[in-house]
């Protein structure tokens, strides 16, 4: 594996990571390697640190600042091809006073690592330049020039707050840990959302979708790819890829954030793999509250015009929550759990939207165990069980797509309550539900 175990709980202001890990999603993001094997979340040595101050102006300050238990980072310039790596002691407080920037190099990653525990991380809304627009070329990390991926991984317990993500080259975030609270973090990947001279007339950012297994992805957010105990709030993503992608975990939340351009939250073994592969468990997770937003589009099939971050334009014709997997293009979705065909030993269980709204051109809520088709024929290894949606959850499908379809191989493999009273579904042609137990609902 080309990049540490950290897994990937990437969130990603989803620039296509061609990704992986959740990106985020949040997703999905991954590491640099397409390989994931047996992933379990990192957890830390001990360290007890020196009550200090350490200061860091350059990557030379690093080893003996974070002997400290106070670490002030300031602005300065990493240079091309290196890791900034940081691993403070326990319980130390990690403040950014300045813009922190990535040069630029085609190699593998990641391009900051932050290990710890009871870590707090506040960027007081400085920003972390990854200068993604000039990696971008439309093949994310399924081609073209090499991408370092994912941009931040957080192997860290306690608190990563109020930090500006500019431009992440691949995946924005990957977090592999036990007990983190990631709140008020912006990922500004809108950029990518216009062609340059690299990407023949596609997003810069996005995918080709060349992949049916959609490895190509430039940008995910949050990646979780063994994540627990993770609660994601109160933040803002802007990309073309997932937000969120949930590749294993438990005890995972997803409230009150902005996901903007991108392709939702999904629940899949790895950005790599694109579903829910063998031998994994996804459990306990709960998605609401949040909005999701979909860049209009112009004539072009591959052109967006996203909003102008300057003037603060916000174009909200989408809002999302869920295990989802959104799109602003011709298969686009809107919530969907994706399992592998040929899979066997994992469960998803125990799911909850609440309080989310969204629109889609082609599903609004797609839950299939047929990976890589769609709507194929499906396997039986993945049990899913437990899926809920409560209070109210409204989905938005375009003239020629689907409202709800459910394709479980048996109905051993998709059992337990699958209450959609709080879910209600409109436009589209209409809806199936094969061998799930699903209850309530309009659609």
């Amino acid at each position: 594996m080309a990049l540490p175990v950290h897994a990937l709980l990437s969130w990603v202001y989803c620039t296509h990571l061609n990704m992986l890990s959740l990106s985020v999603i949040l997703a999905s993001i991954s590491v640099a390697s397409a390989t994931f094997v047996n992933m379990t979340s990192v957890v830390p040595s001990r360290k007890v640190g020196k009550r200090c101050t350490g200061e860091i102006f350059s990557l030379a300050d690093v080893a003996a600042a974070q002997e400290c238990t106070t670490i002030n980072i300031a602005g300065f310039t990493v240079p091309a091809g290196q890791t900034f790596s940081l691993s403070p002691p326990d319980g130390a407080v990690v403040s950014m006073t300045g813009q922190i920037t990535f040069a630029v190099t085609p190699w593998a990653g990641p391009l900051m690592v932050i290990r710890g525990n009871d870590i707090t991380f506040n960027g007081n809304s400085h920003n972390l330049v990854g200068n993604g627009d000039q990696y971008w070329d439309g093949l994310g990390g399924s081609g073209g020039i090499q991408k370092p991926a994912p941009m931040i991984t957080l192997d860290m317990s306690g608190t990563f707050e109020n930090v500006v993500i500019l431009n992440s080259p691949q995946r924005a975030v990957a977090i592999n840990t036990d007990g983190l609270t990631v709140s008020g973090v912006t990922v500004n990947n809108a950029a990518g959302a216009a062609a340059n001279s690299r990407s023949a007339g596609k997003p810069a950012g996005a995918n080709t979708d060349a992949s049916p297994q959609e490895a190509d992805v430039a940008t995910l957010t949050f990646q979780h790819s063994a994540a627990n105990n993770i609660v994601i709030q109160n933040s803002v993503v802007t990309n073309q890829d997932d937000c969120l992608a949930i590749n294993r975990g438990t005890n995972i939340k997803f409230t009150g954030n902005s996901c903007t351009g991108g392709h939702g939250i999904s629940i899949m073994f790895s950005v790599f793999q694109g579903s829910i592969s063998s031998n994994t468990v996804v459990s306990g997770v709960t998605i609401s509250n949040n909005i999701g937003e979909q860049f209009y589009r112009t004539s072009s099939a591959h052109s967006l015009t996203p909003p102008n971050p300057a003037s603060n334009q916000q174009v909200r014709t989408r809002v999302f929550c869920g295990f989802a997997y959104l799109t602003f293009n011709s298969s686009g979705n809107a919530l969907r759990i994706k399992t592998d065909a040929t899979a066997t030993g994992s469960t998803v269980s125990n799911i909850v939207y609440s309080g989310n709204k969204g629109s889609a051109t082609q599903f609004g809520v797609l839950i299939d165990q047929s990976y890589p088709s769609v709507l194929g024929t499906p396997g039986t290894g993945v049990v899913i069980s437990g899926v809920s949606f409560t209070g109210t959850n409204t989905l938005t499908v375009g003239s020629t797509g689907h409202r709800v379809e459910v394709n479980c191989g048996s109905t051993s493999s998709c059992t337990g309550t699958w209450n959609f009273a709080g879910l209600a579904v409109t436009g589209g042609t209409g809806s199936t539900v094969k061998n799930a137990p699903v209850t309530g609902g309009s659609f």
